[in-house]
């Protein structure tokens, strides 16, 4: 088993049999102690946060599955901590595609002379760059394609994607009386070059509230999956 790259919350083997897999640690997102799913940086470790975001995960992708929405999903192992997926190739060096439903995060930060913390928003998708030293900018659809980070014809594939797995998500935590207000994702080309959903659907990568008060990862897991 080959390590291909360490990240700040999963480690990346490559297998034998060309398949990928993913470790998930402890550690999550955040400064100065709090987490934040918009962070760039680890900033604490949480015990039993990677088998939690596993297994929600392993809950989502699955019911990703059954809609026929393309994912690297293949199989988890909770007790190791490890999924195994499909190998994908991501957009230049790596894009976060966050949908928001309400204002909160970076939104409100950068657009808050404009809205009210927690307003809602329509199934807003955007896009940002992976690049911490920059602050993972956003991007627009003209400057990927002049990039050639992603191609117009693969953003139309990408953002109604993105809603539809977002509304998934959404519909699944309206069940259980929770409300997601934002989350990110990622996205990549598999081996013959089709767009799929990659990383993982988490606490880690959403923010969630019930009764307008945010929910924690972990607690969230024991909600969603009780």
């Amino acid at each position: 088993m080959e390590l291909v790259y360490k990240g700040k919350t999963k480690d990346v083997y490559k297998l034998e049999d060309g398949n990928v897999l993913l470790t998930f640690k402890d550690d999550v997102t955040g400064e100065d102690g709090v987490f934040d799913p918009g962070a760039n940086t680890v900033g604490l470790t949480i015990e039993g946060a990677g088998r939690s975001g596993l297994r929600m995960t392993k809950f989502f992708f699955e019911k990703l599955a059954e809609q026929q929405i393309p994912t690297h999903y293949i199989a988890a192992d909770i007790e190791r901590a490890t999924m195994t997926v499909k190998p994908a190739t991501v957009f230049g060096k790596g894009l976060e595609v966050i949908c928001r439903f309400r204002a909160v995060g970076s939104f409100l930060r950068r657009y808050g002379a404009y809205c009210k913390e927690g307003q809602p928003l329509d199934t807003f998708v955007e896009v940002t760059i992976k690049d911490d030293d920059r602050n993972d900018p956003p991007i627009t659809k003209e400057a990927l394609a002049q990039l050639n980070i992603l191609t117009e014809e693969e953003y139309a594939i990408l953002e109604p994607m993105t809603k539809r797995i977002s509304t998934v998500v959404k519909d699944e935590l309206a069940a259980k009386g929770l409300e997601l207000y934002d989350i990110k994702l990622e996205f990549g080309r598999d081996a013959e070059g089709n767009v799929m959903l990659i990383d993982e659907i988490s606490g880690g990568n959403m923010r969630v509230y019930k009764d307008g008060t945010y929910i924690s990862p972990l607690d969230l897991e024991k909600l969603v999956l009780s």
